[in-house]
Parts: C-alpha cells; sequence; structure tokens
C-alpha cells in the first residue's frame, strides 16, 4: 500500500473485480471527493502498466477526441498507446477513465469493451456520472459493473488513525459480548471526533498525520467551496442560488420529515423537487424514504410524498451549519448538538456504508399514518427475512414508546436502539452503541 494511502474497504471488491471471469467494465461512483481516483491509483500499483486519464484534465483533451471520432475498442486502445507510450496489454495493463462525466462518448464505449476486449481490465469514474447517463438511455445494462463509494465509514476512520486493534474488537462485539467499560469510553472519544471531521479523505488524511482540529476545518472549508465551484456548473439545470438554498435546508431539516414550505417562500414546490433530486444525483444527498412495512421487500410500499433527507458527511454539515464543536467533544450526549439530529444523521451514513456497494444506497423510516400520532422510528433493515425496526438516541437515555409501539403493531422479532450506551439487551431490544452500528448490516 502506499505511504499516504488510506485503506479503504472497496480495496477488496476492487481485487474481486479483477480476479473475476470476464470482468466487466466498472464504473466508481459517488461523490466528489471521497476517494475514488485514490483508490484506482492504488489499485492500479498491482499492475504492470497503468494509464490514467482524466477528462476534465486540459491536457487530456487530445484523449476525448479519441473517443469522440470512435467506438471500436481496438481503435481506441491504438491511439490511446500512440499518444501515452503506455502499453495497453489485456491482463497486464489497467486503464482508468477519470471525469469520465465530462465524454459521453467514453461512458458509451465502455459496452463494447465488454464486448470486444473483455480481457482488459477498465475502470472509469466520476462523481457527477448520473447527470451523463441521463443521456444515455440504453446504458450498457448488463455489460457494465457499478460500485457505489463514499466518505470513510468510522470502522475505516479507525483504522486510518492507526487503531486497528480497537476496531477489530468493536467489529467482534455484540449485545451478546459487550465491548469493556474502558474501551467503551475510548471509542466513544474516537466517534465524537469522526463526527466533527467527518469522513473525507483528506481531512482524515490530514487528522491521521496529527494534523489539528483547525487544520481540518479549514480542509472542509475548502471542501465546501469545490461544492459551490460545482453548483455553479449545474446552472443549465438549476440556478446555484436555488441548489444552496435546498442544500442548506436539507441540512437544517435533517431527522424530520422534510416539508417543501421550509425551504423558501419563493420557490415553487416542483422547484425544489427538481434541486433535491440533482443533489441526490450529485451524491451529496440520500433520502430517507418512509416505508408502511408491513412485508418485504420494504421497497414494495413506499409513501415518496413522506421523505427525509439526509447529507453525505457529518463533517461537511457540522461546517456548513456552524456548529458548536466544543459542545460535541466536551458533552457526553449529541443531544445538544442540532437537536440530536446529527446522531442520526451519522447511524444513516454508517447504514449506507456498510450495505453492498454494488447497489446505490437505499434508507427507510416509518411513521405512523394517523393524525396525532408522533411514533416514528428512525431506520428499517431487512436483516434475512425480517423487518428490523432502529431506533437513534442522541445519548444514554430515552424512552422506547415508538420502538414498543411499531414491535407491537407489526408482530416484530428484535428491535434495536442505538445510542452512546454500551452494548446490551432489554428484553427482544438489542442495544448497539452507534459506533458499532455497522455491526448490525455486516453479519
Amino acid at each position: 500500500m502506499g505511504e499516504n494511502y488510506i485503506k479503504r474497504h472497496i480495496d477488496k471488491h476492487l481485487q474481486l473485480w479483477k480476479q473475476s471471469v470476464p470482468h466487466k467494465p466498472l464504473l466508481l461512483r459517488g461523490a466528489r471527493q471521497v476517494g475514488k481516483s485514490s483508490s484506482v491509483r492504488e489499485f492500479g500499483k498491482q499492475f504492470e502498466y497503468f494509464l490514467e486519464i482524466n477528462f476534465e484534465k486540459k491536457d487530456h483533451q487530445d484523449a476525448k477526441k479519441i473517443f469522440d471520432r470512435s467506438s471500436s475498442p481496438k481503435r481506441i486502445t491504438d491511439e490511446l498507446f500512440a499518444m501515452f507510450g503506455i502499453p495497453i496489454v489485456p491482463g497486464k495493463t489497467l486503464v482508468f477513465l477519470d471525469e469520465i462525466q465530462a465524454s459521453v462518448s467514453a461512458i458509451s464505449s465502455l459496452r463494447f469493451f465488454y464486448e470486444e476486449m473483455p480481457e482488459l481490465h477498465l475502470i472509469a469514474a466520476g462523481s457527477l456520472l448520473e447527470f451523463a447517463l441521463e443521456e444515455l438511455p440504453s446504458f450498457g445494462v448488463g455489460r457494465i459493473r457499478s460500485l457505489f463509494m463514499y466518505p470513510l465509514s468510522f470502522d475505516e476512520y479507525l483504522r486510518a488513525m492507526n487503531f486497528k486493534t480497537l476496531a477489530d474488537t468493536i467489529k467482534k462485539s455484540s449485545p451478546e459480548q459487550p465491548i469493556s467499560e474502558a474501551l467503551h469510553h475510548q471509542c466513544i472519544n474516537h466517534l465524537v471526533r469522526h463526527i466533527v471531521i467527518g469522513g473525507m479523505p483528506e481531512v482524515v488524511a490530514t487528522y491521521s498525520k496529527g494534523g489539528s482540529l483547525q487544520e481540518c476545518q479549514q480542509i472542509l472549508d475548502d471542501l465546501m467551496l469545490t461544492y459551490d465551484d460545482d453548483f455553479t456548473k449545474y446552472k443549465a439545470r438549476i440556478p446555484s442560488s436555488r441548489l444552496k438554498e435546498v442544500f442548506l435546508s436539507v441540512m437544517e431539516q435533517t431527522g424530520y420529515k422534510f416539508v417543501y414550505s421550509q425551504v423558501s417562500q419563493t420557490l415553487r414546490h416542483e422547484q425544489i423537487k427538481d434541486a433535491l433530486t440533482l443533489l441526490v444525483m450529485a451524491g451529496l444527498v440520500y433520502p430517507i424514504t418512509h416505508s408502511s412495512a408491513n412485508g418485504l421487500p420494504l421497497a414494495a410500499e413506499l409513501n415518496h410524498k413522506i421523505c427525509k433527507y439526509t447529507l453525505f458527511d457529518t463533517g461537511i454539515m457540522q461546517r456548513f451549519l456552524g456548529l458548536d464543536i466544543s459542545g460535541i467533544l466536551l458533552g457526553d450526549t449529541l443531544v445538544q448538538v442540532n437537536k440530536g439530529s446529527i446522531a442520526e444523521l451519522f447511524v444513516g451514513l454508517e447504514i449506507i456504508k456498510s450495505m453492498p456497494c454494488n447497489q446505490p444506497a437505499q434508507l427507510y423510516f416509518w411513521q405512523r399514518e394517523q393524525r396525532g400520532s408522533q411514533a416514528e422510528i428512525d431506520y428499517l433493515l431487512q436483516i434475512d427475512s425480517q423487518i428490523v425496526p432502529i431506533e437513534v438516541k442522541a445519548g444514554t437515555k430515552g424512552s422506547m414508546q415508538s420502538l414498543h409501539l411499531f414491535m407491537k403493531e407489526k408482530n416484530s422479532v428484535k428491535g434495536i436502539r442505538t445510542s452512546l450506551e454500551n452494548f446490551g439487551k432489554l428484553g427482544n431490544i438489542d442495544i448497539y452503541p452507534m459506533y458499532a452500528i455497522s455491526n448490525i448490516v455486516e453479519k
């Protein structure tokens, strides 16, 4: 592994893809700056030859023309060899097409690589891919494999910070085998720091090398400017000022049903909806959709009118909202910060990051569809053939009325409460500390 490379869970999936026969061209998808290019470059060290083309770079515009001129993999690889002098040999070369959303021709060519040059290892990555894919209605279904990538999970963060043994201990712990109290307090300390700095690789790398929280905040500010710049790129679709307004409202409404009228008095429902769709496509926002949860799959009983939205990173959120980080770092509860919704955000992100990375993230919640009822379950998961309700508590206390109500109504075998408590059990409710929420999914 490279000296400064942070190991990622995606590494093992890249390895499996390399060994699979036949291997389809691989499309790495995710928001900007989540580490896609770094992971591919690190992976590229396993090959005899590595060719990287970035379609957004000025000095790679001639390569773009090669894809515009032809869709024949043989002709494309011959011309790329002539241009870059790097041999393109199936089985020995990894070809990496970065920021591929900037070349619709290159995206279109991927299907032909699968059909005509299946032995070649070809990876494409992009951060605004969904926009480009929209323009290709028959885009390589069945001929291309997608992997989705996110900011670092808590497990990846601990390993980046050289706490591998602690990360392994968490993985082995359970409600039946709790972690020791001393280690539990250590984990809570790491957890609140991770929530403050988030999981963006550049921020975590700085912190792991001894950088201060102030330096991390500065990098988060720089990253926010990158996303601001991206908003101006979407101008043809939606004005950047509207995107910013909706983006900010998503953060302010995190943890609650999204109310359109709270965004702006001047924007129409449709305008807000279009902005939300675009933010979801850019990987900056994830929807959490209401499911009646009467049976599996959860997606069978969705009510898209009842929806929450959540941001893709806790560090970006605390920076955008200017949260009191000393309050987070010194408190033994997350309640005082943003009304506890940062705890709900963190748990949702951990669930997404621990799901299979070959499909887009899907999160579900439940709300009693009766007037005057406050009953709500933060997240619903399918585990084996059961619907498991998850309730998030920002501290170590709190009643579980909604959880008990849901379990009674739906005849649930098991429920999960996640908080800052240690592992434990309360009847048929399993208690997981927030830092171990991925244990539920990664069984």
